[in-house]
């Protein structure tokens, strides 16, 4: 809450906080410090590092769960090769060509010639 806020209705603004501190934000407007707006309910609580800490660790933790489920879920799934491009031919590693084209060694000629 902040009586200053009431003029920047509908407005962008900037929040910025202490993670430790729940209960105070700092708002700017276009790079500009406004004010300090405090939640009355939240202003006594304080976050310890170790509790944010462990908020943090259980989220990370919670969200590895769900990418494995998600990764698991992916993996049970048919391949599809529909829009596979076809298999390239096997090079002949001494003339670097197709093995299946036999080098040409002749000129090409030309009707105009």
């Amino acid at each position: 809450m902040s009586p200053v806020l009431a003029a920047y209705v509908s407005e962008t603004v900037t929040i910025r906080y202490d993670p430790r501190d729940a209960g105070e934000v700092r708002v700017y407007h276009q790079d500009t410090y406004l004010c300090r707006a405090i939640a009355p309910e939240l202003a006594a609580e304080t976050v310890t590092l170790q509790q944010l800490q462990q908020a943090r660790g259980a989220r990370r933790a919670a969200l590895k769960q769900q990418l494995r489920a998600r990764r698991s879920l992916a993996d049970a799934l048919p391949t599809d090769d529909r829009w596979a491009p076809p298999p390239a031919p096997a090079l002949d590693p001494a003339e670097h060509m197709p093995a299946d084209r036999a080098p040409r060694h002749r000129l090409r000629t030309y009707a105009t010639d």
